[in-house]
């Protein structure tokens, strides 16, 4: 993906979130940009000062990446479970910092220590029980390969932490191209 394509999707997050937390109209997007018309999955992560504020993202698309990154930094911004008591405010935008990860495809693999700790993702199933770590939370963490499984099962997945360990447990792992804006204000 060009420079082109990442600042176009980093100023489209940045407008849809600002229009969502001050309540007003988001904005209709487009874009012609060939690098942005695929239809692959990805997560937009935001932090304030370098600390967690919302993440969700998705790994099947059935809209562009420049609408679906639209899609998932309102989501990030309004809708993230974990800070429900605790949205970001319009006070927070100035220091709003934005990271995007596209992401490859899912691949199923038998060995569950067959990936790459910092350049894999994780994502784990087990009947409707899911969960999922993008690639850099390996390497914020510090945390081994068999750290990264058991903290996807238990706090992401809700399975006991040695899941992992089992066959009734599918694990897919993926790739993500990391686009960020450190905004500083």
């Amino acid at each position: 993906m060009d420079e082109q394509a990442k600042k176009i999707l980093l100023d489209i997050a940045r407008k849809s979130i600002e229009a969502a937390i001050k309540r007003q109209p988001i904005p209709h997007v487009t874009c012609n940009h060939p690098d942005l018309q695929g239809l692959q999955g990805a997560f937009v992560t935001l932090r304030t000062h370098g600390q967690l504020r919302g993440c969700i993202g998705r790994f099947i698309s059935d809209t562009p990446l420049y609408q679906l990154v639209s899609e998932m930094a309102i989501s990030s911004a309004t809708e993230d479970p974990r800070f429900e008591f605790n949205r970001i405010k319009p006070s927070e935008l100035n220091h709003l910092e934005i990271e995007i990860s596209v992401l490859s495809a899912l691949k199923l693999i038998q060995n569950p220590l067959d990936f790459e700790l910092g350049k894999h993702g994780v994502f784990i199933k087990m009947g409707s029980q899911i969960g999922c770590f993008l690639p850099q939370v390996a390497t914020e963490t510090g945390w081994s390969k068999e750290e990264f499984l058991s903290h996807c099962c238990s706090g992401k997945a809700g399975l006991p932490s040695d899941s992992w360990k089992y066959g009734d447990v599918e694990i897919y792992t993926f790739t993500a191209d990391i686009i960020e804006e450190k905004h500083i204000g």
